[in-house]
This record gives structure tokens, sequence and C-alpha cells, in this order.
């Protein structure tokens, strides 16, 4: 065991030959069946509901449980070696409305990051764009009357090497005026990265209608 090491972003030393050959077997006779179900990656930027000046970029693998509720692993990268550092659960606004004004506070809201163009689903490669900018379209359509409910247990975005402390709430932008300049430089790069254009989807979803949001929802810009 290693303490003063540091592998894909967290405290410990590399897999060993040994976690490798067990890790390869595992993945040829297990089922894997709960994450197999994963039917979206969609990718936006969380802010901390109780500092919503501190936000991080959240790839979102998501499954639905039903046509009410989806769950989704987050992690801080599409990559391999990513970390899982929160949960998100989606429901309809009829079951948002089940809810008691006290959980109701905690879920936000997901117009202004489907209007906006922030909420993205990153194309496979092989996909033809005008294709995929249709399937991600109507996935919008999906999404943008859905609360979600998020807590994060790794503060990467502080640089922690390790999950510590307790989770911690996470919230959604409602508006333009809440985008301060780090999170503009870190939406134009993610843009970047991906290769696409918040501003092109931005246009491209005019058509999406915007429900009225709940009043107890988005409670991170309401203190």
């Amino acid at each position: 065991m290693s303490t003063d090491q540091e592998t894909n972003g967290a405290t410990g030393a590399p897999l060993a030959t040994k976690s490798k050959v067990l890790e390869t077997g595992a993945s040829l006779v297990q089922n894997f069946a709960p994450v197999q179900g994963i039917c979206a990656h969609l990718n936006a930027f969380h802010v901390y509901a109780d500092e919503p000046h501190r936000c991080v970029e959240a790839n979102h693998y998501c499954t639905h449980l039903n046509e009410d509720v989806r769950q989704c692993l987050i992690y801080d990268t599409p990559s391999p070696n990513a970390r899982l550092i929160g949960v998100e659960y989606m429901i309809s606004p009829a079951l948002f409305n089940t809810l008691d004004a006290t959980e109701r506070k905690l879920w936000h809201s997901h117009v202004y990051e489907v209007k906006s163009g922030m909420l993205i689903m990153p194309a496979p490669a092989s996909m033809p764009d005008a294709a995929w900018e249709v399937a991600e379209t109507k996935e919008m359509e999906d999404v943008v009357g859905l609360y979600g409910k998020t807590y994060h247990f790794w503060q990467v975005d502080r640089g922690d090497k390790l999950p510590l402390g307790e989770p911690v709430l996470m919230g959604s932008l409602t508006g333009d005026g809440q985008v301060g300049e780090g999170l503009r430089q870190m939406w134009k790069e993610r843009d970047e990265r991906f290769g696409v254009s918040s501003e092109g989807k931005k246009g491209k979803r005019e058509g999406i209608e915007a429900p009225v949001v709940h009043e107890d929802a988005d409670q991170t810009w309401k203190k």
C-alpha cells in the first residue's frame, strides 16, 4: 500500500499485475447488469449549492429506471481512468410535485442547461454530426422538464486526491448572469475538447419549449 504516490488523480500506487489479471478475469465472467443499462452520456457543469461561485465539469452516465426516474453516475472526465465524483437522480415534474416542500428544495431544474446549449450528449466518433444533432435535440426535449438531485463526494476542483468529507449538494445554473469568467473559460475549453458549439446548439434548441419551473427548485440562487 502506498500513501505517497498518486495515480489517476488519486492517492495510491498503480495497479499491480495481480490486480490487472483479476480485473480482466472478472470482466470476462461476471455480470455487470446495472451499469450495462447505461444508455446516455451527458456533459454539463454543476455548481456547489452553498458556494455557487465554485463549479465543476460533470460527465453523467445515465440509466432509466422507468419513464419518470433516471439515475446517473457522475465522473470528472469521460476517460477510462475517470474518478467517480457523484450521483444524480432525475425525476419527472409529476413525481417532483408529490414531494414535500423541504425535499423539493434539494432539487434543481435543467431548463437553462438545455436552452443555453451547455448540456450536451457527446457524439460517438462514427456518428455523422447532423444525425447526432437530431438525436441529441430529442434527448434535450425529454431532459428540459426533469428535476435533478445531485450530490458530489469528491471535490476534485480543489485538488482533493481522495473523496473527503461529507457529500455536498450541487445545483445547476438558471441564467446567463450566473456564468462567471472562470466557468465561461471552462465552458469554452469543454466545447473545444468535444468539438461542439454551444451557441450552435442553443439555436437548434430554440423550438424546445421551456417549462415553468416550480418555485421550490433551484434554491442555490434563492438564498
